[in-house]
């Protein structure tokens, strides 16, 4: 037997391995980002520096014209893609990255905003470009839009494709990663339960999107501006407290980039492209550069001119990943907490939290990182165990526990357990706020299905019934969970008012979240326009409203992995369509920046 969580944690890992996480070989979708980023970059003669003003110009409303075709000013629809991109992942998706890559993700982070601001630009004035009009007089525009209409009929099948993959990651990285990062907040400050979050928020974000762009416009223009101040006030206050660390912690981020230290929690063991994969990839799933999810949004603005809204969105990448990453990268570090561990209470849920059997008495101690460490096997007579290429075969360093153990007084003696990358040190397990006594069994049940291999854990007390209890002690910190703990660090040491720290970051996960929750549901329902047409709208935003729900419950890992692999596949035609209409990009910012009359002034 299997349940579908463990099917769908099996699907997701398995084609995550393809698109990302290829620890052997330098990733291909990193390199395909990177590679149309410097092209684009260098093809437009550097236009993210040279015209930033401009963007910043029109931004302030200084070309507006009410009586252009469009739904939203043009600050509507940068707040509208910010609120999309200026997220969890500034929040959640910094801290994980530091989590596995060390302070080296920052740099990356940096390479990858600083490319990806042409990025946004091109795929942004392209969108303008060949956008178009639904039955009911709404813009509708998008990667699909101009796939089919710049490259031909002959690509419609991939303008098909990136819509398709589109609507699956709104589901995921612009819906159940928030949503998750949200109910981990919750859980860890007020001890919230998840489903109860994920419920409040399926509420919150379907009373929203029912009304449509223009609702969503006026929310996003309201809330994303008062969230952003917020979190930059709190994190600048910090830095400006601790300005003496400063210098040598960008000198850490630059030098680590390329040569990371081997000893993070849950760190990728000192390999560079791995640090890389991560500060590429989690900047890609903060501001969005390249995937094609901030063209749909753009495309509702008012505007006749195409590159007028491509400099605009060039402007997103600068707020979100040079500014607002950046800022929470640099407070992570200043606190100094990214790999440090504190006291803490989680739900013993065996798909979040590993059990694993202690050293037998004389054996050395286990340390954090032999959790993922392989050694070869060894068969009776002490020699390595070789496969049909004649490799070693590799087995965990550790065995996970399985069978049964008598707790007393919360202490599970023979049992290590593991969160976070790291082992729970003083792990001591409780029911209903007392320290639990009594038996209780780990049962582990492997399965084949099709190609892929699944794993099912169980927990159960005496009389095998299932049982619900807390592990509590010192753990290390993931997620937002981790950003917190920094904040509250460092408003601590600084002014003694931890708990304030504390307080921000909470505010800005809720507020983050619920904002690209609410846009990333128009991106979806532009998508469904042009692949079945505007009566399928309501049915995809009720989908849509359940996997808010559902994000909340699932597990942090699975959620964040199935994210990042829908967020990948999109970007793969989007990126390719791109590169081929860059010769149409360069005719079209030619003609703006060339005019007579001067507009870029």
């Amino acid at each position: 037997m299997f349940d579908l969580e463990s099917l769908f944690k099996s699907l997701v890992d398995t084609a995550n391995e393809g698109v990302w996480e290829t620890p052997e070989k330098f990733p291909w979708l990193v390199g395909l980002l990177l590679i149309a980023g410097i092209f684009i970059t260098f093809r437009m003669g550097w236009i993210n520096v040279r015209y930033f003003m401009h963007a910043i110009n029109v931004i302030r409303g200084k070309y507006d014209n009410p009586d252009d075709d469009g739904d939203i000013n043009h600050f509507q629809a940068l707040t509208t893609a910010l609120s999309a991109t200026v997220g969890i992942g500034n929040i959640a998706g910094v801290a994980t990255a530091i989590h596995y890559g060390g302070p080296g993700v920052i740099f990356w982070l940096w390479v990858s905003g600083i490319f990806g601001m042409t990025l946004k630009y091109a795929e942004c004035t392209l969108s303008m470009h060949f956008r178009t009009f639904d039955k009911k007089g709404n813009a509708a525009g998008g990667p699909m839009y101009y796939i089919e209409r710049g490259l031909g009929k002959n690509w419609k099948w991939m303008a098909i494709a990136f819509a398709l993959l589109a609507i699956v990651c709104s589901f995921g990285s612009g819906n159940m990663n928030q949503a998750n990062t949200v109910a981990v907040s919750a859980d860890a400050d007020f001890n919230i339960p998840d489903w109860i979050v994920g419920l409040f928020l399926a509420l919150v974000v379907g009373s929203v999107i029912i009304g449509g762009i223009k609702r969503i416009g006026a929310v996003t223009s309201r809330l994303m501006p008062f969230m952003a101040i917020i979190y930059t006030l709190g994190a600048m206050t910090i830095l400006v407290a601790n300005a003496e660390l400063l210098p040598g912690l960008v000198s850490r981020i630059v030098t680590e980039a390329f040569n990371p230290t081997a000893s993070y929690a849950g760190a990728a063991a000192g390999l560079w492209h791995l640090t890389l994969l991560w500060g590429v990839k989690r900047a890609l799933f903060s501001n969005e550069a390249g995937q094609g999810s901030a063209p749909i949004a753009h495309a509702a603005a008012k505007t006749k001119e195409p590159v007028r809204e491509g400099a605009v969105a060039m402007v997103g990448p600068f707020i979100d990943t040079l500014t607002i990453c950046t800022l929470t990268g640099l407070v992570i570090l200043c606190a100094g907490v990214w790999d440090d561990k504190k006291d803490d209470e989680f739900e013993l849920d065996l798909d979040k939290i590993d059990a694993y059997v202690c050293p037998a008495e004389g054996e050395p101690a286990v340390t954090d990182a032999d959790i993922h460490l392989e050694i070869p096997e060894l068969d009776e007579n002490g020699n390595p165990v070789l496969d049909e290429d004649g490799e070693p075969v590799l087995v965990d360093k550790i065995e996970e526990f399985e069978g049964t153990v008598s707790v007393e007084n919360g202490y599970a003696p023979g049992v290590l357990f593991a969160i976070n990358d790291g082992f729970i040190e003083e792990a001591r397990l409780y029911s209903d706020g007392k320290p639990y006594s009594g038996p209780f069994t780990i049962a582990r049940e492997e399965f084949e299905f099709g190609p892929l291999t699944m794993d099912k854990v169980s927990l159960s007390g005496a009389e095998g019934e299932s049982l619900h209890l807390d592990v509590k002690g010192r753990a290390f910190q993931n997620s937002s969970a981790l950003t917190a703990f920094a904040f509250r660090e460092c408003f601590e040491r600084s002014f003694g008012w931890g708990e304030f720290g504390n307080i921000i970051v909470t505010i800005c996960v809720f507020l983050f979240g619920i904002s690209t929750m609410i846009s990333w549901s128009y991106y979806g329902d532009r998508c469904v326009v042009y692949l079945f047409g505007v009566q399928y709208v309501m049915i995809y935003r009720i989908i849509y409203v359940c996997f808010s729900f559902l994000g909340a419950t699932l597990a942090l890992e699975t959620v964040w992995a199935y994210g990042d692999l829908a967020l990948g596949l999109m970007s793969v035609p989007n990126l390719i369509a791109v590169l081929l209409l860059s010769p149409v990009l360069v005719k079209l910012s030619k003609d703006y920046f060339s005019r007579e009359h001067k507009t870029y002034k």
